[in-house]
């Protein structure tokens, strides 16, 4: 994901927040396995 510009970069929708979130370079190896935009939709989300 070199030299992409922010809105090119993949996204996918928060099945908690109905939100979309935006590919991060933290995410680059695990990116197919990330369901939730963020720790507080995880939490929720595994309930």
């Amino acid at each position: 994901m070199k030299n992409v510009k922010k809105e090119h970069l993949p996204t996918k929708i928060c099945p908690v927040c109905q939100r979309p979130f935006t590919w991060r370079k933290k995410w680059e190896k695990v990116w197919e396995e990330v369901k939730y935009c963020s720790d507080g939709c995880r939490k929720k989300g595994l309930r």
